[in-house]
């Protein structure tokens, strides 16, 4: 963790192998989860980065106030691009804003990044009604198709089934990156980068990645 606080400049960035930049929120998870976040000067970060950004990654997430990417893969101002939506799917607009990330900004990883207890892929499920959200949620349900729950209830109130729908749903994201974007594919083919789905528990912080 010597150098969580050191900032991401272009060369730093250009020097991160797509392996190395999942690694490093691999261990920034790691130490969040064991309590060991490192306090960075921010403001320090700030100065800095307000001259211009080199993001090693771009993470994909809920809008739930229990999922900041930040913090938890501790990470720090011009570190990570952040793109979030209840049910962290992807649309087009997202994708435009991830092709920006990696293909003009340099960005060499991007993790969809799904929680345990989400309210969205519970009121997918659920058939939730409600204004705009109503047409949100029907981007959720295809993940709720082949998924049996062995016999057990199709409702949030059954949580593994809730957890499998969650879980189909962050790998789907992930897989639609590459087949709706041809700027991703190419990077992705060309190993410039790599995309990954996760799954956070909301419970004990821990990303288990898919």
């Amino acid at each position: 963790a010597e150098d969580a606080c050191e900032i991401f400049t272009a060369d730093r960035q250009k020097a991160t192998t797509p392996e190395a930049a999942m690694q490093m929120l691999k261990d920034g998870n790691a130490r969040f989860v064991a309590g060991k976040s490192v306090n960075c000067d921010l403001m320090a970060q700030v100065k800095y980065t307000g001259k211009g950004q080199a993001p090693f990654a771009a993470v994909v997430g809920c809008i739930d106030s229990r999922g900041s990417p930040e913090l938890i893969f501790d990470q720090h101002i011009g570190d990570i691009f952040s793109a979030r939506i209840a049910g962290n799917f992807v649309n087009d607009d997202i994708i435009g804003s991830l092709e920006f990330a990696t293909k003009v900004a340099g960005a060499k990883a991007i993790v969809v990044l799904g929680h345990s207890e989400c309210g969205a892929v519970k009121g997918a499920i659920d058939g939730a009604q409600l204004g705009l959200l109503t047409q949100l949620l029907d981007k959720i349900k295809p993940s709720m198709e082949g998924i049996d729950p062995a016999g057990s209830e199709k409702t949030s109130k059954n949580k593994s089934y809730v957890q499998s729908v969650a879980d189909k749903n962050a790998q789907l994201a992930a897989k639609a990156l590459v087949e709706r974007s041809a700027v991703i594919k190419e990077l992705v083919d060309t190993k410039q980068l790599v995309v990954a789905s996760a799954m956070l528990d909301v419970g004990t912080g821990e990303v288990r990645f898919f």
